[in-house]
């Protein structure tokens, strides 16, 4: 387990998974800050390289220029054969992925572990053992 991340996102890499962790609000003031912060991983979200989970548990509103932060990670995920997942989703931010239709984009887990579980044993048991 290692702890990383950038400002006001922070990230842990449980073997070849990193989570990282939006908190409060993704908006238009802090979209640019959080695609910045998500390209060092995303460069190596592909096979072989890590999986990269958003664990949005404490994220408790997501604007428009936040969801295009998302579908922009997601796409260049894809495009590299690697998959961006989602965690921990608070009932305001799950009712705008699903009005928007987000949650076709992505797949969507209850919470880290469940997500960790379905990507990576060794990062799920980094993570329960942590």
């Amino acid at each position: 387990m290692g702890r990383m991340g950038v400002g006001e996102f922070p990230a842990v890499r449980y073997a070849d998974v990193v989570v990282i962790a939006p908190q409060d609000r993704l908006d238009h003031a802090n979209g640019d800050a959080f695609s910045a912060a998500l390209e060092p991983y995303l460069a190596d979200c592909r096979p072989g390289g890590v999986h990269l989970v958003l664990d949005l548990s404490a994220l408790r509103y997501v604007s428009s220029a936040g969801l295009r932060c998302f579908m922009l990670a997601a796409k260049q995920a894809k495009t590299q054969g690697g998959e961006v997942v989602i965690a921990g989703m608070q009932t305001v931010v799950r009712e705008i992925f699903e009005i928007s239709r987000f949650t076709l984009l992505f797949r969507v887990f209850a919470d880290v572990g469940a997500a960790l579980d379905a990507l990576s044993p060794r990062a799920a048991q980094a993570y329960r053992s942590r």
